[in-house]
């Protein structure tokens, strides 16, 4: 749309609550999981057992997305994503998105489209369908995502299953939306494999399932940073981590990142969120599936440590900090 202001036409207030919906649920393709969509009261998708994993999770514009650093799309794709992650860490496959978007009178209808578009594709993605929500006046652009997801059977992957013995291995990027962060806010735009992985990540979604029917025992979506997340299984599970850094695989590309910046590529891959990998414990070595990565193991004891010592500095991400 460029710098020109949008005229009434193209806003979500002229548009109205109930036209917005129409306009971003129409002609979608739903998976078979779901027996009634939007237009109802609720709608109502299939549970193989009758357990139905669910979790949620709010983005705000300016602390978890820039509009000028990302295009609606890609916001509307990371938003889906970060929650189906969670989903698959429970070892579950996502079925289905509930939507709350909250944003101001004079929004672009565009923008909403794009948006929509962007949760509707990365859904697509992982077989999952958009298929309720809500929409509401807010002062600034604010994402909910309540996402569900199908067990087929299986019992869910929790944090607090590892025991003393297993191993931790890991699947998907880390430390690359790290360094996308750094790219973008030293004003960079390129390399654009980093600054991509910061706007869109890459969830390994059937990669949960996968390491179920492996038999982890214990699991979690990494968004706050390895260390810090990894924390939370050896807290639950009352036991401790160690992670071997000669086990970590750091991509040149962030090797290079990271030169060029003055940065510690190895701290991006240990302490860096957004990247929604999944980490999880397994009984034995054999027992890792293919394309995981072992990084660790667990020991008797508590906390989480590097090499055998406690990490200096930040773990992760947390809020109000």
């Amino acid at each position: 749309m460029g710098s020109e202001l949008p005229t009434p036409a193209d806003t979500v207030a002229t548009l109205g609550e109930f036209g917005l919906i129409r306009r971003v649920t129409e002609g979608r393709l739903q998976p078979a999981t779901t027996l009634l969509g939007p237009g109802d009261d609720a709608a109502v998708v299939a549970a193989d057992d009758g357990r139905v994993v669910a979790t949620t999770d709010v983005l705000v514009e300016n602390v978890h997305f820039r509009l000028d650093w990302s295009t609606p799309e890609q916001v509307g794709r990371k938003a889906a994503a970060v929650n189906m992650a969670d989903v698959a860490a429970m070892g579950a496959m996502p079925t289905a998105l509930l939507v709350g978007l909250g944003c101001p009178a004079d929004t672009p209808a565009d923008v909403a489209d794009q948006l929509i578009s962007g949760m509707w594709k990365e859904a697509a993605s992982a077989g999952a369908g958009i298929i309720g929500g809500d929409m509401v006046t807010a002062d600034n652009l604010v994402i909910s995502i309540t996402a569900l997801g199908n067990l087929a059977g299986r019992d869910p992957v929790t944090r607090s299953g590892a025991q003393v013995g297993d191993v931790l291995a890991v699947r998907g990027r880390l430390g690359w939306a790290a360094a996308g962060l750094a790219v973008l806010g030293r004003g960079f735009r390129s390399p654009v494999a980093v600054v991509g992985a910061q706007r869109v990540p890459e969830p390994p979604y059937a990669a949960g399932p996968q390491a179920a029917a492996a038999g982890a025992t214990a699991m979690i979506d990494v968004s706050d940073g390895l260390l810090a997340d990894i924390g939370h299984i050896a807290t639950a599970s009352g036991v401790a981590i160690d992670v071997r850094t000669e086990l970590l695989v750091v991509h040149q590309r962030l090797i290079d990142v990271a030169s060029a910046l003055g940065a510690d590529p190895r701290h991006w891959v240990l302490t860096g969120g957004e990247d929604h990998a999944l980490a999880a414990t397994f009984p034995e070595p054999a027992a890792v599936p293919a394309d995981w990565q072992t990084i660790g193991t667990v020991r008797a004891g508590s906390g989480v440590t590097v090499d055998g010592r406690p990490y200096e500095g930040s773990s992760g991400w947390e809020h109000w900090q």
